[in-house]
């Protein structure tokens, strides 16, 4: 065999593996399916429009304007919608949180400091016991049942919708990060729940300073879970719930017309007349008119009224629900009303009693907190200032000379404040707004405003009035039959502190 034979037979036997391995080799698999067709991506339009509707709190879900050319021909589909549907907003959701923040930061430990100044040592830490055992106590019920109550709406057009919103977010059924667009277009809705959950926890507690040192805790926490469900949350629904029978702003269909910016009515109305009728029901303190029942410490109280300060920009601006042009206007009433309210509260007490107190002062800025929550976000700059000397006036008059005229014991001035300063507030409410200040006054309420606005705020006080009144009347008088309101007179001269609780706010030990 020569040189090119044997060349030859040695490239064929080499080859013979990669035959075989070619014959035998799977054969290849076949082409994957062609994707699904993307979406085309938004055009510069619904872009622009995206973020118009962001910056500007508008409806992101409204259908673009169609745009024409030279010629008349559009330009983009009639009908498009921008991308952001269904997208919450950051730079929105963080206000919000920040807002929410500040209203539980009211209640813990801002009302818990403002009232456990006010009473005597041997009762601050009753105080905020109860304020603490109601931010758990309306948590549980909201998750469970209240936020649905109130912002549902699956029961319209029902008897029972009349009362409630609906049931579609029990336990939180459906509470996500999306925006729940009845409310909000940017703001998600989970944010949106712990916003007014904070609401609902500062409510029932604002009770607490007029039944101060007498209700034992047990009744307390027994009363507030019916009255929670009897009177809260069936007027926040009526008031704020897109169904309410009493949402002006929101509702087309409403029986009545009536504003509340952030809790005039739902919030000090409600809380400020139970308290009232619970205080009376219960009876004064022992030795009261007969013994000095001096604040322990207005230290305390002061504090707690700076906090109380600090955090109604939550209460007052975050009602806008959008860190918007509305949560300014609010921002700047709130601090003008509160500011005119303290100053007059002390010139009323210096002129008719020679000097300004830090209680004045403390009780002038909360009264003018107070009045101008159902306005802040609907009145002007003047309509805040006028807000605040009838602020520092009438809940003046009425903790000063009303309560020692009729001889109830409201200890810490709830009553005072909250429910003649929120009544106050609605009223003033129906008076001064503007679809200059806000112009979502304009959408269902133009021949409103400005002309019957105050009959139908009237007519929403006296639903109100009814409602907190007959409620607090018929659990008072149940747990007084059963359990029992007040604790024994030997515990009560004890205080509350050891005999509900087993503590003492100051140690005296050496």
């Amino acid at each position: 065999m020569n040189s090119l034979s044997r060349t030859l037979t040695i490239l064929a036997l080499a080859a013979v593996p990669f035959l075989s391995s070619a014959q035998t080799a799977p054969a290849p698999a076949p082409a994957p399916a062609a994707a699904a067709k993307a979406p085309p991506a938004p055009t510069l339009e619904q872009r622009v429009a995206g973020l118009e509707a962001y910056v500007g709190n508008t409806d992101p879900t409204a259908p673009l304007k169609v745009a024409k050319d030279k010629d008349g021909n559009a330009t983009i589909p009639e009908g498009l919608t921008t991308p952001s549907v269904g997208v919450a907003g950051p730079g929105h959701n963080a206000f919000m949180m920040i807002c929410a923040a500040l209203v539980l930061f009211m209640t813990l430990p801002g009302l818990f400091l403002f009232y456990g100044g006010l009473v005597r040592s041997k009762n601050v830490l009753s105080v905020v016991a109860q304020c603490f055992g109601l931010a758990g106590l309306v948590a549980i019920l909201w998750w469970a049942f209240g936020y649905s109550l109130v912002f549902g709406k699956n029961f319209g057009g029902t008897f029972l919708g009349h009362i409630f919103g609906g049931s579609e977010f029990f336990f939180f059924e459906g509470v996500t990060s999306a925006p729940n667009t009845d409310y909000a277009y940017w703001l998600s809705q989970n944010v949106f729940a712990m916003y007014q959950l904070m609401f609902a926890i500062i409510t029932p507690a604002l009770i607490v300073g007029a039944i101060a040192e007498r209700m034992k805790f047990s009744a307390v926490m027994l009363f507030m879970l019916g009255w929670m469900f009897l009177v809260y949350f069936p007027m926040a629904h009526a008031i704020w719930g897109i169904t309410g029978d009493m949402n002006g702003v929101w509702n087309a269909g409403a029986a009545i017309k009536a504003i509340d910016f952030a809790g005039g009515t739902v919030v000090h109305m409600t809380s400020g007349w139970s308290a009232l009728l619970l205080c009376i029901i219960l009876g004064p303190r022992l030795g009261f008119g007969k013994k000095a029942m001096t604040p322990h410490s207005m230290v305390l109280c002061a504090v707690g009224t700076g906090i109380l300060w600090v955090g109604w920009y939550g209460f007052n601006a975050g009602s806008a629900l959008a860190a918007d042009g509305v949560a300014a206007q609010a921002f700047m009433t709130t601090t003008l009303a509160a500011a005119v309210a303290a100053f007059t509260w002390a010139a009323l007490e210096w002129i008719l009693r020679k000097h300004a107190s830090i209680l004045g002062l403390c009780s002038g800025a909360v009264a003018g907190l107070v009045v101008i929550t159902p306005a802040a976000g609907f009145v002007s700059a003047s309509g805040a200032v006028l807000i605040g000397v009838l602020a520092g006036v009438v809940p003046f008059l009425a903790v000063v000379y009303l309560k020692s005229k009729l001889g109830y014991d409201d200890a810490l001035d709830t009553f005072g404040v909250h429910a003649v300063g929120g009544t106050l507030g609605a009223i003033m409410t129906g008076v001064l707004a503007t679809v200059d200040a806000n112009a979502n006054l304009a959408t269902n309420l133009k021949d409103v405003v400005g002309k019957t606005l105050v009959t139908e705020q009237f007519k929403a006080i006296a639903i109100t009035l009814v409602i907190s009144l007959v409620v607090t009347a018929v659990l008072a008088y149940l747990l007084k039959a059963t359990i029992g309101l007040r604790p024994t007179e030997e515990e009560e001269a004890r205080g509350l502190d050891i005999s509900d609780h087993g503590e003492e706010g100051y140690s005296h030990n050496s």
